[in-house]
C-alpha cells in the first residue's frame, strides 16, 4: 500500500472518529452547529453514526482496500451534503473548511483506490 494512501486514509479515519464521536457525545459545538444549519438534533446522531460506520470501513480497508474505497465514497457524499448545508445557511468559509477538506481527502482516497473499483467500469 502506498504511503500517501495510508496517510490520507488515516487522516480521514481520525477526522471522522473525532467529529462523529463528538456528534454522538452531544458536544456543545456540534449541538450549536446543527441548530445553526437548521437541522434537528436526531439528525446529528444519525450523522455521527454514519461517520463512525465510515471509520469502521476505513479500518477494515487497511486489509481490504475495496472497503476503504466504498467507505471514502460514503464519507465523501456525507461531506458534500455537509458543505451544501453550510452553504444553504450562508456560513462563513471558516466553518466550511473541515467539510471541504474531508471531501477533498475522501475523493483522493477513492482515486488512489480506483484499481480496487475497476470492476465497476468494465
Amino acid at each position: 500500500m502506498h504511503i500517501l494512501t495510508i496517510v490520507l486514509q488515516s487522516w480521514l479515519l481520525f477526522s471522522m472518529a473525532f467529529f462523529g464521536g463528538s456528534k454522538l457525545a452531544g458536544a456543545a459545538h456540534q449541538v450549536e452547529l446543527f441548530d445553526s444549519i437548521k437541522l434537528p438534533q436526531w439528525f446529528r446522531v444519525i450523522t455521527g453514526y454514519v461517520q463512525i460506520i465510515g471509520c469502521v470501513g476505513l479500518i477494515i480497508g487497511y486489509w481490504y482496500p475495496e472497503i476503504a474505497a466504498w467507505a471514502a465514497i460514503m464519507i465523501g457524499i456525507k461531506m458534500l451534503f455537509a458543505l451544501l448545508s453550510h452553504l444553504r445557511v450562508k456560513h462563513a468559509i471558516g466553518k466550511m473548511i473541515p467539510a471541504l477538506l474531508n471531501l477533498v481527502i475522501s475523493i483522493a482516497v477513492v482515486i488512489l483506490y480506483a484499481d480496487e473499483l475497476s470492476y465497476l467500469f468494465g
